[in-house]
């Protein structure tokens, strides 16, 4: 795919994005509003997405791609959350924290998802929420350590019991078994699935839009983070899996989700585990802001080097 139709594509939406920000400032879409549209796309949209995205028949290279890309998010975040204690060692406690957070976990079913289905269509969801089911394991047992620093049952068993994860298992048997919906229901299943993409890009910019611009662009620790986040961890993922060549079909689709901004619910962990939700918020807000440049700079490298 030519550069030009690749960053018009990723254009396409933060200009999405920018018209939330506009809706929120106008007070047309309120907190209230946002909240209950972050509901829909985790509960309705995303996961009919990714039960549409697995419209596919049952063959055993795409089963093998399944296991690679399963493989490569388990790795992903295992590195990941040993380069985080290193990487951010000298910075205080509550700092660490959140950077740790953010250098492990993108905001890869959010903004993911809809750069994906831009620049590699609809199958490529297929492959993306299996490595979204990884992460939300991580998510909900190393990502609540890192700010509770224990475990909890309840906790752990939103690791297994969430929607994203309900919605992959339901597709798998789908995609195993070859099973073919009826079309009405498909269709139905599609075009509420399809809502995702401009949903996630209009609540983003909605956050955004709460940010207080005078103070989010200080700190050292910022920056640092997000240039950990937004190009450290994928061009060095990206120079190692060209040096083990890995299947060129899916390092594209691997790199997008990793190179993602740190994830949404960063500030919503730290909140819970009476963490700096006031930096983790800068920090989502930030690297959200800084990715319209990173974004496409990674798409680029990934269509010179694949």
């Amino acid at each position: 795919m030519e550069g030009r139709i690749i960053i018009n594509q990723v254009l396409v939406l933060f200009i999405i994005a920018f018209i939330g920000f506009i809706a929120k400032k106008k007070n047309i879409i309120t907190a209230e509003v946002n909240k209950k549209l972050a509901e829909l796309l985790l509960f309705v949209t995303s996961p009919l997405l990714i039960i549409s995205s697995f419209n596919l028949g049952f063959s055993r290279d795409i089963l093998s791609n399944v296991a690679i890309v399963f493989a490569f998010s388990i790795s992903i975040h295992v590195v990941s959350i040993l380069l985080s204690k290193i990487l951010f060692i000298r910075f205080p406690d509550n700092i660490k924290k959140v950077l740790q957070y953010t250098a492990i976990y993108s905001n890869c079913g959010y903004m993911g998802f809809p750069v994906l289905e831009s620049v590699f269509g609809k199958p490529s969801i297929f492959y993306g929420s299996i490595y979204l089911m990884v992460l939300n394991i991580f998510l909900w047992t190393n990502g609540v350590m890192i700010f509770a620093g224990g475990k909890d049952p309840k906790i752990m068993k939103k690791a297994l019991i969430n929607p994203g994860i309900i919605a992959v298992a339901v597709a798998m048997i789908k995609f195993l078994f070859s099973i073919n919906l009826p079309t009405p229901l498909f269709k139905a299943i599609e075009m509420v699935g399809s809502m995702t993409s401009p949903l996630s890009m209009l609540i983003m910019g909605a956050i955004l839009a709460d940010i207080n611009l005078k103070t989010m662009f200080s700190g050292f620790e910022l920056y640092y983070g997000a240039i950990i986040r937004l190009l450290g961890i994928p061009v060095l993922t990206l120079a190692i899996l060209r040096l083990i060549n890995f299947p060129a079909e899916l390092l594209g689709i691997c790199i997008i989700l990793i190179a993602m901004p740190a994830a949404a619910n960063t500030a919503i962990f730290a909140e819970m585990f009476d963490g700096d939700s006031a930096f983790a918020s800068k920090v989502v807000a930030f690297t959200t802001l800084f990715s319209t440049i990173t974004i496409p700079v990674i798409l680029m490298l990934i269509q010179h080097f694949v």
